[in-house]
């Protein structure tokens, strides 16, 4: 079959529908967001009749799919790495529960940070929970991985975990496709307590998972996805996990490579080979895009073996992305770096765009916040999350989704009165609207500025689950309805909006400011849409 282009994110998107997907869920996350919009604008999907669900957060969406699991359909949750941290306490307990139907939980990691609060590696996550994991070193190998992820998940009865990062993620390669398999049938867990975890059904199945762990090491080590090359130069060896096989064969691509080598795509780790690597060699070099995992499980606490090179020495830095040009420093090859990057094509930090709403939002508070000492306003993850920079250096804080709101209640509670917070529509319906409930409860006077653009605009302009609801939830909350206001974003009503904001800060307690104008750049396209089709 002729082979497709495609982004590491859609060949894992094709490789689900044609292994015989029935639902994806997920919640938008860089670099992972393109995984569930392939299946939700794919033509096969729909024709197969794959629910492809955007959902509220990563929690409800990784607990949609264990109930698809429970239904014996095949499933797929998809996320970045920070979304796994709200996913967790379903992800690890469904460990536990262990899968019916195949299920897959898609992770892509962000070193350096791209776009991201932190470089955290799932694949900790992953062993946390005992489940095999799949590390893809190329986009043809995601899209294997998937097929061969749903068939150990059933063997199994386990979930499975499938750990990118953002270069596989967003780079593109030929992938040749399967064949396709027909959909699982509706079928209920041949025990129907299987996911009841009441403590003496969960210690059963923990035993089960732990009698596993033997099953899954040496699957790992029969799969194909672990490789064991020879090599006859045995002063080193070479141990490459997932992309980072890439980036250490693009330094080999005249010369043949010379030392043994062991390519990790699945774990656990296969202690034979790992066993036969350190056997062999005079001392070991570990190749990992993330944490330093497999370095520090192969030098132990102690390190009173065979010297061990990576993250852990100094050879690698502990932050930062692999690349080809740190490998081959790493191995004392030469520097590939090349000449620095001209200034027109330099990194230039992020703005709002022309005619964003939020720009006229925070200038409107900015201008109130004046007659107020400085410091109070606690901010979220989002596209407004730019106005921590020049010109409108607006807000102070940026820690996790949902959390401007719960902080500035802890800021409230110390005497910083009143204290605001900003978050967006669909963070607000993320994580926002249990912290609104702690500040209604304890009367706590905060003032939360839910910015109301339409949609999820930091991703690229998914559907938002606030749309047409964010007053009923407040008021559902328990905030008062006058104590509810909307505004407008535009220039032209800018004293208007002051005189809003003013009274909402000057009352005692919650309320909540709602600024209502559409992300300039979904209208845009909704127009262009609009006209294209008259």
């Amino acid at each position: 079959m002729q082979k497709m282009l495609l982004l590491g994110d859609e060949a894992i998107a094709l490789g689900a529908i044609d292994a015989g997907l029935s639902g994806v869920y997920a919640y938008p996350g860089t670099p992972s967001t393109e995984i569930t919009e392939y299946i939700v604008s794919s033509k096969i999907a729909k024709e197969k009749g794959v629910k492809a669900r955007w959902c509220a957060n990563e929690k409800t969406a990784m607990e949609a799919a264990i109930g698809m699991s429970y239904a014996g359909k095949r499933t797929m949750v998809c996320m970045k790495h920070v979304g796994l941290n709200v996913a967790a306490d379903g992800f690890i307990n469904s460990s536990i529960t262990g899968a019916n139907g195949g299920l897959i939980v898609v992770v892509a990691d962000d070193p350096s940070m791209h776009s991201s609060q932190n470089e955290q590696d799932s694949r900790f996550y992953g062993k946390f929970a005992m489940i095999p994991i799949f590390e893809p070193s190329s986009q043809q190998e995601a899209y294997n991985m998937v097929h061969y992820g749903f068939d150990i998940s059933e063997k199994y009865r386990v979930p499975v975990m499938i750990r990118i990062t953002t270069r596989l993620a967003h780079s593109r390669a030929g992938v040749g496709r399967m064949a396709e398999k027909e959909q699982n049938k509706l079928k209920l867990p041949a025990d129907l307590k299987q996911f009841v975890l009441l403590p003496s059904i969960a210690r059963k199945n923990f035993k089960r998972l732990l009698d596993n762990q033997e099953v899954f090491e040496k699957d790992a080590e029969i799969s194909g996805f672990n490789k064991y090359v020879e090599g006859k130069d045995k002063s080193k060896g070479i141990i490459a996990c997932g992309i980072a096989y890439n980036y250490l064969m693009e330094n080999f691509q005249e010369n043949g490579f010379p030392f043994p080598l062991l390519a990790i795509g699945q774990h656990p780790v296969p202690t034979n080979m790992l066993k036969k690597l350190y056997d062999e060699c005079q001392e070991i070099y570990v190749f990992e895009d993330g944490y330093p995992l497999v370095e520090e499980m192969l030098k132990g606490s102690l390190n009173l073996g065979k010297p061990i090179h990576g993250r852990l020495d100094g050879t690698l830095t502990r932050d930062g992305e692999l690349n080809p040009n740190k490998v081959a420093v790493a191995l004392g090859l030469k520097d590939t770096i090349g000449q620095p990057i001209p200034a027109v094509v330099a990194n230039r930090p992020p703005a709002l765009c022309s005619g964003c709403p939020h720009t006229d939002s925070y200038l409107a508070l900015n201008e109130v916040l004046k007659d107020y000492s400085k410091g109070r306003v606690f901010s979220d993850i989002g596209c407004y999350t730019l106005a921590a920079l020049a010109p409108l250096e607006a807000i102070n804080t940026c820690v996790d989704m949902g959390a401007s709101i719960t902080m500035a209640y802890g800021a409230a509670d110390a005497g910083l009165v009143p204290a605001i917070a900003v978050i967006g529509d669909s963070t607000f319906t993320h994580s926002g609207i249990t912290g609104l409930l702690d500040c209604v409860v304890h009367k706590a006077n905060v003032k939360v500025f839910i910015l109301d653009n339409f949609t999820t605009g930091m991703t690229g302009g998914q559907p938002s689950a606030a749309m047409g609801r964010i007053e009923a939830i407040c008021s559902g909350v328990g905030v008062e309805p006058e104590h509810i206001r909307v505004i407008k974003p535009l220039a032209k009503n800018h004293e208007e909006n002051m005189r809003i904001i003013r009274e909402e800060l000057a009352y005692d307690g919650p309320s909540v400011i709602i600024p209502r104008r559409e992300c300039i750049i979904t209208l845009d396209k909704r127009m262009r849409e609009k006209f294209k089709n008259k």
